[in-house]
């Protein structure tokens, strides 16, 4: 059996997905060894791992892509706060495979230098995305801005146009700090962004066509295992009984992102509809709200019992709740506020589970009738929930760790 250190970014919605697979791993009898921000060490440790926190000097390093004024401005905003985490994550996870002695690594995605230094160790080691992966294909759309998939000559005018725009506000920021680590570990330089996820090891994709688009090619490194879902547990409220209308969650993000007025919209659309309202608001202020009648708003309860309840989830868009709701077969109102946002919205809307609509259209009447709409959309969900089913979740991204990097390294 095999000692595995996996090492993450400083937020939740990256390693919750992670944590279902190192429960399976560990459930194989492997040795669990794990790296993580500090207020999730103990809810780890509790699951059987050997887990202590990252330096505490990323987590104090703000994602603010927020405050940026465009999409472009926050690309380059998000590049350059993973670029400050790399130039920490990456002493912090050298120091721990010097103490740890792994016989392989499991590296979040978005830990740029810690992917840098795991190339360099010279060991088997993987990576994995929760979040549409930015690489580029014939198939697709350029990465970001939430295009949908080209057709005809316009569409195909419109990405060739777009993606050295698009490439550049990347590139432009991220490729120097990043050679710069690399150089420093004795590494060849990257020449392109895209081309650097096209030959990491093995990335562990967790999601699964046709939520992600179809392509024709898909490099061999990525294995999609479909969504990995968790939560830490915790029992539902007791008020959940009581709840006789059908329930519409509204979910925001765990890291701060200024998404508070998706749920101030969703109160006021839904206040007269014979829905009962969940708001979950883990990174803002649950008591800011006039809450009405057939609403709560709550800081954080488990979802899972919400959406086996629901018409309907409203999102901020992001990967983790808005395939939490899909897996179920709940259709979602997706709401993309920056960051991965758009791919995802994007992505509900063409697989026919659900509705977009813009944050900057925002408003509770816009809100109420894309809700409407989505609930007719529940075929599509159920669609996608089969589709996530059939890619195997945990069980398979185990296989896939086994057979790729433990298996060739005995």
């Amino acid at each position: 059996m095999a000692r595995i250190l996996a090492y993450t970014s400083p937020a939740r919605g990256h390693l919750y997905p992670l944590t279902p697979i190192l429960d399976e791993l560990r459930r194989r009898g492997h040795d669990i060894v794990l790296r993580t921000l500090a207020a999730q060490v103990m809810t780890m440790r509790a699951r059987g791992f050997d887990a202590y926190p990252i330096d505490t000097r990323i987590e104090t390093i703000e994602h603010d892509d927020w405050r940026a004024g465009n999409q472009i401005q926050a690309i380059r905003r998000a590049v350059r706060t993973f670029c400050a985490r790399a130039e920490r994550d990456a002493p912090d996870l050298r120091q721990a495979i010097t103490q740890v002695k792994p016989d392989a690594l499991l590296v979040d995605i978005n830990c740029w230098g810690g992917l840098t230094v795991a190339e360099a160790w010279g060991g088997p080691w993987a990576t994995y995305c929760p979040y549409p992966i930015p690489i580029r294909s014939r198939d697709t759309p350029p990465f970001g801005p939430g295009f949908a998939p080209a057709r005809g000559t316009l569409g195909r005018l419109r990405d060739r146009l777009a993606q050295p725009l698009i490439l550049g506000a990347y590139q432009n920021t991220m490729l120097r700090p990043l050679n710069s680590l690399r150089r420093d570990l004795r590494l060849p330089a990257l020449t392109g962004v895209y081309d650097w996820f096209r030959d990491l090891p093995l990335v562990l994709y967790m999601t699964a066509e046709p939520f992600e688009y179809p392509r024709s090619d898909w490099p061999d490194n990525i294995a999609m295992v479909g969504p990995c879902d968790w939560n830490p547990d915790a029992d539902p409220p007791p008020w959940l009984n009581e709840i006789e209308h059908p329930i519409v969650l509204v979910a925001t993000s765990s890291e701060f992102q200024n998404d508070d007025r998706l749920v101030q919209a969703a109160l006021l659309a839904l206040a007269d509809q014979p829905f009962t309202v969940v708001a979950t608001l883990p990174a803002g202020d649950p008591d800011r709200f006039h809450v009405p009648a057939n609403a709560r708003v709550e800081r954080f309860i488990p979802h899972a019992p919400l959406l086996d309840r629901a018409v309907c989830a409203i999102t901020h868009a992001g990967m983790g709740v808005t395939q939490k709701a899909l897996a179920r077969g709940v259709p979602v109102c997706a709401v993309p506020f920056g960051r991965d946002q758009f791919e995802v919205a994007r992505r509900v809307e063409v697989a026919g589970a659900g509705t977009r609509l813009a944050a900057t259209r925002l408003r509770p009447d816009r809100l109420r009738a894309r809700v409407y709409q989505a609930i007719q959309c529940r075929d599509g969900a159920r669609l996608l929930a089969a589709a996530f089913s059939a890619a195997g979740g945990p069980g398979a991204a185990a296989d896939a760790v086994e057979k790729r990097l433990l298996e060739p390294s005995r």
